[in-house]
């Protein structure tokens, strides 16, 4: 798949580009995971930064309109803001401090012309079930949105067979495979076809990738909490196996190198909690195992690539 070329935000790249965006490419983190909770319960603390909250989600607007123009930064940025307004709603529905999300611009040479976002949590959570309740929200919330992002923005793409034009090849999703199979009646990952994105539909694939990035059950990453909350002896086995599985993967896509980097930096471990033996309920263990889903239907083992000679 491509984006569509539909005005100089959105072309093809060049193979010569292409070689460039992807060397650049695992550099793009695309959501920073919640950070460590701390105890804050001053009055400073309670503050809501709307003023640096303003600020960065304004520069988000412009680096990701650059990137791929009004349309595609617009659907983009709702996508990542309903990720993480889940988390901070969550957090305050069960009281537990934690700041407004924080969108981090990037240079418009990035594809996306955005790193993410992210919110910290001030306090210390409570139990299991808070744990659930904050690290699932932002994944369901995102993928809530992302889906008729995605479902809309392919409405809007178009296919064309495949005539060896060079660029960077998007990779897909079991979610991706069935709605372009609903919407434009193809196989994304035919030999035959180019699907040229939308501006739309490429940052619903982008909302996909950033929640299946998140899912990954490794430490401070929504997945970690999520595996912790549902089996807190499984996490540490889970979270290795799968840190592991970077590595072979990095070999197809070098990015998945800098995300083990980046897991390293922010640690194995999950976030503390006061209680860790209250268990949880079926409501809570079904949230579990949606975000799991979730995450199988949006992973993207090779999400870049260029096309071979």
């Amino acid at each position: 798949m491509k984006q569509d070329d539909l005005n100089d935000h959105e072309a093809i790249p060049s193979a010569e580009e292409s070689s460039s965006v992807k060397q650049n490419a695992p550099a793009r983190s695309m959501d920073t995971p919640i950070d460590s909770p701390v105890s804050g319960n001053s009055e400073t603390a309670k503050t809501e930064n709307w003023w640096l909250f303003s600020l960065l989600l304004s520069g988000t607007l412009a680096t990701t309109y650059m990137s791929g123009g009004l349309l595609f930064s617009i659907s983009l940025v709702l996508i990542l803001g309903a990720h993480e307004f889940g988390h901070f709603w969550a957090s305050r529905r069960n009281g537990v401090h934690s700041t407004l999300p924080y969108f981090i611009p990037a240079p418009p040479v990035f594809i996306a012309g955005t790193f993410g976002a992210f919110i910290q949590i001030k306090e210390v959570i409570p139990n299991r079930r808070v744990l659930m309740e904050i690290g699932c929200a932002g994944p369901i919330a995102g993928f809530l949105v992302a889906l008729p992002v995605l479902i809309y923005g392919l409405s809007l793409s178009h296919v064309s067979p495949l005539i060896g034009i060079e660029g960077v090849n998007f990779g897909s999703s079991l979610i991706l495979n069935i709605c372009a199979e609903m919407v434009l009646g193809v196989d994304p990952q035919s030999p035959d076809f180019n699907v040229h994105l939308h501006p739309i539909a490429f940052a619903g694939w982008i909302g996909m990738l950033v929640t299946a990035l998140n899912l990954i059950p490794i430490g401070q990453l929504d997945g970690g909490h999520i595996v912790f909350a549902l089996s807190p002896n499984q996490h540490k086995m889970l979270g290795k196996l799968f840190f592991l599985a970077l590595f072979p993967l990095g070999y197809f896509w070098t990015g998945w190198l800098f995300w083990a980097v980046m897991i390293v930096l922010v640690g194995f471990k999950t976030a503390p909690l006061l209680d860790e033996k209250e268990e949880l309920g079926r409501v809570h263990k079904a949230l579990g195992v949606i975000s799991i889903a979730i995450f199988l239907v949006t992973f993207i083992p090779i999400p870049f690539s260029l096309p071979g000679p």
